[in-house]
């Protein structure tokens, strides 16, 4: 990475959208990250039983939406009559059409296994939207991206105090490098961008952490709490 790069702004990523004014992985959530001025906001991807990629984190509906039934049991249609109005489980599609209504909105997919990376990628394909997403996860999964997505922008997650192999490093060409905030330190954050890596972090809530991670010289941060990470960034608290 150039001197030029390491003084880009770092970019502020909303946790599944702005989870403390609206229910996380749902429309309005989204759109209020982007209206507190998210850079990017990460959403969770899974597939319906008929493959359809929506947004939810979890195995179940039960966390969020009081039931208990797994998604991978449901079909889209039936994912209908769960909420109501515009707090339901959107699909992937109706997430990207909500980000590009934001000038310069994109979407951070993490993608926790392989299974739903061929239904993700043809919805981005079929909406044009290759350059609004980035995607994020374990090596298999984002392997899987690379494959069908060579030029696709890819934030490895790595949960080791290492860097990965050169060899996996090559294979998948991430852009991003991404650790859990405890293991963002400086040295971790300039061996990276020695090898050629940015560095992204996940999920800094409270204010010395974000402040010490910019301090680290960290390339993007992802906060739940995107009001207060966006103001940090720009100086204001």
């Amino acid at each position: 990475m150039t001197a030029s790069a390491a003084r880009r702004p770092v970019l502020a990523v909303a946790h599944r959208g702005d989870p403390y004014r609206h229910r996380e992985n749902t429309l309005p959530s989204i759109e209020s990250a982007f209206a507190a001025g998210a850079d990017a906001v990460e959403v969770d991807v899974r597939l319906t039983r008929d493959r359809v990629p929506v947004l939810l984190h979890d195995d179940t509906l039960e966390r969020l939406w009081d039931d208990p039934r797994p998604l991978s049991r449901l079909t889209a249609e039936q994912l209908d009559g769960i909420g109501g109005g515009r707090y339901h489980v959107p699909s992937l599609a109706e997430a990207l059409k909500t980000a590009a209504a934001t000038p310069g909105g994109r979407l951070l997919i993490d993608l926790d296994d392989a299974g739903p990376v061929a239904a993700t990628w043809d919805v981005v394909l079929g909406l044009g939207a290759e350059r609004r997403v980035g995607f994020c996860g374990p090596a298999t999964a984002m392997l899987a991206v690379r494959a069908l997505a060579p030029e696709a922008e890819i934030a490895l997650t790595w949960k080791q105090p290492r860097l990965p192999a050169r060899a996996l490093l090559d294979d998948l060409r991430p852009r991003y490098v991404n650790p859990p905030f405890g293991l963002a330190t400086p040295e971790f954050t300039a061996a990276a961008h020695r090898a050629g890596l940015e560095v992204s972090t996940w999920t800094a809530d409270l204010r010395r952490t974000m402040r010490k991670l910019g301090a680290a010289g960290v390339d993007s941060i992802t906060s739940n709490r995107i009001t207060l990470l966006r103001a940090v960034l720009d100086g204001r608290r």
